[in-house]
């Protein structure tokens, strides 16, 4: 059993994250042993963990330290955002997913729509078995729903023409940056923070979830494909138009059209050439740098959190996040 090597780094952290990964594969109970092995291939397929890497983090902010519930927390975290991706790649057609064969591919919809389904039921399981407070499967709950109100937003909007940047920052506070924000608030929660500290953790995700998904969005117009787990500018392809582009087409609408009137009929010329276009209006450079305007957002923060080991951690994994190239 192995977790992501950029744990490497961290390594106290890096075994709190093996026992959350053990947690969830020892909380499996399926008389289907076909969507046990799918479940099982799908926590072992080298996501990264953030989520629950922020929890546990974030477990640290209060007066009470309980490990044992500060990993199933991040345990059910974990769950709920695997699911979240499992329906995700059903949605998207996505035929890769960390570099592997997407669930779907391998063994069709239903399965997939079932495995993501398990996973949500694991998440409320391990809470409701292991969470000190309600609070926390109240928040989750209400966090879901915005979470897959900004995943309905998504496919409702694909294909047609590109949002303002304001309604693309209130989807992806839905689609990504809630469940970020939710990770960093139910680990405080989880060590009696008061009021004012768990308040701080949720804002300090909540701009972490902003810069972390605008910059995904950034890799896929310049990352490597191996690197970032997906074709390269796979969202453009399937009609989800982000902030790049955005930017971009603010500066000369017209000549864009031709190429998103394509929609999914695009040659490989026509992607160099929206590329070419893209970088000509600076429209990755203009996203990266909203990106470090909500990492630095974040980072001010932290700088409120009491002081700890776990606050350079923050500090540290939050810049890493910016400036990544995966």
């Amino acid at each position: 059993m192995h977790v992501h090597p950029m744990w490497n780094t961290y390594p106290d952290l890096q075994q709190d994250l093996l026992e959350v990964v053990r947690l969830i594969d020892k909380s499996i109970h399926i008389r289907n042993k076909r969507i046990e092995k799918i479940i099982s291939e799908q926590i072992h397929s080298g996501g990264k963990l953030l989520r629950p890497a922020y929890a546990l983090l974030s477990s640290k902010i209060g007066k009470e330290t309980n490990k044992e519930r500060a990993i199933a927390v991040a345990a059910a975290l974990e769950c709920l955002h695997m699911a979240t991706l499992v329906h995700d790649d059903v949605i998207d057609e996505a035929e890769t997913r960390h570099n592997i064969p997407a669930i779907h591919t391998e063994y069709g919809n239903k399965f997939a729509i079932y495995a993501g389904d398990y996973l949500f039921c694991l998440c409320f399981q391990i809470l409701a078995k292991h969470a000190s407070s309600v609070s926390n499967l109240e928040f989750n709950t209400r966090g879901m729903e915005k979470i897959l109100t900004g995943e309905l937003d998504q496919l409702h909007s694909r294909y047609e023409r590109p949002e303002s940047v304001k309604n693309y920052l209130s989807r992806i506070s839905g689609k990504t940056a809630q469940l970020f924000a939710i990770s960093c608030y139910a680990g405080a929660v989880e060590s009696n923070a008061n009021r004012k500290l768990t308040m701080i953790a949720w804002n300090m995700g909540h701009y972490i979830g902003m810069a972390f998904q605008i910059m995904d969005d950034v890799l896929d117009y310049k990352g490597d494909s191996q690197k970032v787990g997906k074709p390269v500018l796979s969202d453009f392809r399937q009609g989800i138009y982000t902030l790049p582009l955005i930017y971009a087409l603010r500066e000369n609408p017209v000549v864009f059209e031709p190429l998103l009137e394509k929609r999914d009929d695009l040659t490989e010329e026509d992607i160099d050439n929206l590329l070419n276009l893209i970088n000509k209006y600076d429209g990755v450079k203009k996203a990266e740098k909203l990106a470090e305007r909500y990492t630095k957002k974040a980072i001010k923060e932290i700088g409120k959190l009491p002081e700890g080991q776990y606050k350079e951690t923050l500090l540290a994994l939050t810049n890493f996040l910016l400036e990544r190239k995966m």
